[in-house]
């Protein structure tokens, strides 16, 4: 299950289709090796990004990708 305090990477790594969603919420997490250690609910606060609308998103694209 997705999460908000799953890690950014172990999330791309796992479902890599949430990539494009980082992408276009201007997320630069790809790569970055912060990303071992933010969970989504810090990324999202470290990007000003709403994290119940990208938490939403994730999960919408997980979900389509099964």
């Amino acid at each position: 299950m997705l999460t908000a305090d799953l890690m950014v990477d172990d999330v791309m790594r796992r479902w890599p289709s949430t990539i494009r969603v980082f992408l276009d919420f201007r997320m630069r997490c790809v790569g970055c090796p912060i990303a071992t250690f933010h969970s989504i609910d810090e990324a999202c606060d470290e990007h000003s990004v709403d994290a119940a609308a990208f938490l939403s998103k994730l999960q919408d694209t997980v979900k389509a990708a099964a």
